[in-house]
């Protein structure tokens, strides 16, 4: 499978393209990266690994924290998003903070479970109506690139393709027709 098929996979399962995946798609490209060095600081990527542990938390199988999902998406924004893309993927970073503040008196860190939870679904049905009315030429919401980093990270981390997945190192022949049974795991890419 080349990178094309696995990001179309992704894709499918997020219903639709993932933001920045054209990066991936055009090969070897000059990218000028004086304004992306230093984007992100070290506290950014914990807050990202909360808010994706809240999207993919750990149960019988590690969440996007143990996958370590904040340090990728800081890198992936950094390395294959545009300018525009970098700048509203952090303004929603700062927007997703003054949300909570606003709604908790509190930081999001600061924030239990079950408020972090409340708040992302209010944030999720505000991209998805975002989505619904914007137009071809509007960027993506903040909160979808973040969910959409958030289920790419996590699946192609070491946790997610192995333990959150079936997974085979080393597969043997292809066969076609598997019996499924209820509740079974999905097969890593």
């Amino acid at each position: 499978m080349n990178r094309k098929q696995a990001l179309s996979r992704i894709a499918i399962v997020l219903g639709g393209t993932v933001t920045g995946a054209d990066f991936f798609l055009s090969g070897c490209r000059n990218i000028d990266k004086k304004n992306s060095v230093g984007l992100f600081k070290e506290k950014d990527a914990a807050l990202l690994d909360e808010i994706a542990e809240t999207i993919i938390p750990q149960t019988d199988t590690p969440g996007a924290r143990a996958a370590q999902v904040g340090s990728f998406i800081t890198q992936f924004v950094q390395d294959c998003y545009t300018e525009k893309e970098q700048q509203i993927f952090l303004e929603g970073l700062i927007s997703l903070n003054r949300i909570a503040i606003k709604k908790y008196n509190r930081d999001f860190l600061k924030l239990n479970n079950k408020e972090r939870l409340i708040l992302l679904r209010l944030i999720d049905q505000e991209a998805q109506d975002y989505t619904k009315r914007k137009t071809d030429n509007e960027p993506a919401h903040y909160f979808r690139m973040l969910k959409e980093l958030t289920v790419l990270g996590y699946f192609t981390s070491k946790p997610g393709a192995t333990q959150s997945l079936r997974f085979i190192a080393v597969p043997g022949g292809y066969k076609g027709c598997i019996p499924y049974k209820k509740g079974e795991r999905a097969w890593a890419l």
